[in-house]
């Protein structure tokens, strides 16, 4: 193998929001930086992150109460946040003409909505400060002398540089080029790996009807769930039902709980279409709905109450005698079939989608051998490792993103 001539300060490997920002920051601070990257561009996942709107970090100014949102790897945060924190990032987009605005669930975008302006503000970050930039350069090995890191193979090259930077990201989104590599090096050469699962991610169901209601999105509607038939926990928001089960943001962030839940056993759900109205305030609703449409065929007459699929749903599931009869023949007992439905629609919970669908993935190394306060690795004094690298559970909102900027950050200074 060819041996690069140039022997570099920094060697940042993948060209995610992580690396990105380690290598324009550590560039920035006079250092040679190269930036190896497997794909033809930078930034894959990032221009599609948030729907293709990315939601670049939240809005929450107060440091402990952002970390609360990371678990137990909080008390390893402090140092890095305190560093980098969301009002950095605020500073560093709008410094260069990047607006940003706060929506729903203190979720922040940029105000054009278009996450390949967080590239181009990115790309120009590291290019303006001279980063070198080798794209179509997978990495293939990464070799160890005298207890660091002493070069980074590629397929054509060895490069050698002083520190080296891993940020190849995770496992999700694996059509981006996350694939795990990084994994794979960290644990050949002594690193522990955590084994990735999906984070946020789809709920999977096989229930008949459910393919029915795809596409279909439901405002605010409180779903709950259960664990062997006992009561775990609920959460109220927006439901979109799809061809496979259950998504949106509600759905992402229920993900985990239930992912140990289906450990445990049987998961089942159940969905309260009216979570603001009691079933005695309903009953009433459906009784004046009844009279307004007696002579309605009882499906029709559903549709003033609920969307027409929904609707379609509830009576095939209510199993009436005859499912064609008008309202005025529907008994007493089968209204409160219908009722029951309405407040209760149960479903059974038979997996979660898999990391090809995953929003976030945990898995990799523990902060417990990550010198936090440099993002060093405490086993070679040479080698950092940031973003999704990391092994640290976070919900979706902002916080996986934000995660990157700030050990990426933190990382280019202290090298």
């Amino acid at each position: 193998m060819k041996i690069h001539p140039t022997h570099y300060d920094v060697i940042v490997i993948g060209g995610g929001p992580a690396g990105m920002m380690a290598a324009g920051t550590a560039a920035k601070n006079n250092k040679k930086v190269l930036l190896l990257e497997k794909n033809n561009d930078l930034g894959e996942k990032l221009k599609i992150t948030g729907g293709g709107r990315c939601n670049i970090t939240n809005y929450e100014l107060d440091n402990r109460k952002l970390l609360e949102h990371y678990g137990e790897n909080a008390r390893f945060l402090h140092s890095p946040f305190s560093q980098f924190s969301v009002k950095d990032t605020f500073t560093f987009f709008e410094k260069k003409k990047l607006p940003l605005v706060t929506q729903a669930r203190n979720r922040v975008f940029p105000k054009s909505e278009k996450a390949y302006d967080v590239y181009k503000v990115m790309k120009e970050y590291i290019q303006k400060n001279g980063v070198e930039i080798k794209y179509q350069s997978p990495v293939k090995d990464i070799q160890i002398k005298s207890g660091k890191i002493s070069a980074v193979d590629t397929q054509q090259y060895r490069y050698t540089a002083e520190k080296v930077i891993i940020s190849v990201g995770g496992v999700a989104y694996p059509e981006t080029g996350s694939t795990g590599d990084g994994f794979k090096w960290m644990k050949k050469i002594g690193h522990t790996i955590h084994t990735p699962t999906p984070n946020i991610v789809p709920l999977r169901s096989d229930d008949f009807w459910i393919k029915h209601l795809s596409g279909t999105s439901l405002s605010f509607m409180k779903i709950s769930f259960f664990s062997n038939g006992k009561k775990s926990f609920s959460k109220t928001g927006k439901i979109l039902f799809t061809h496979f089960g259950l998504s949106s943001p509600l759905i992402l962030n229920s993900s985990k709980q239930v992912a140990d839940l289906l450990n445990q056993g049987v998961v089942t759900a159940e969905i309260d279409l009216f979570p603001d109205t009691d079933k005695g305030s309903l009953d009433k609703r459906i009784l004046k709905i009844f009279e307004a449409h007696k002579n309605k065929n009882i499906n029709n007459a559903l549709t003033a109450l609920l969307p027409k699929r929904v609707a379609e749903v509830i009576h095939d599931l209510a199993r009436l005698e005859n499912p064609h009869k008008k309202v005025n023949e529907v008994t007493a007992e089968e209204r409160k079939r219908l009722l029951e439905l309405m407040k209760h629609l149960p479903l059974t919970i038979s997996g979660l989608m898999g990391l090809d669908r995953a929003v976030i993935a945990d898995g990799g190394i523990p902060l417990e051998e990550i010198d936090t306060k440099t993002m060093q690795s405490k086993k070679f004094s040479n080698l950092y490792i940031i973003g999704d690298m990391l092994h640290v559970n976070r919900p979706s909102g902002g916080y996986s993103l934000q995660l990157c900027w700030t050990t990426g950050y933190v990382a280019g200074m202290h090298i």
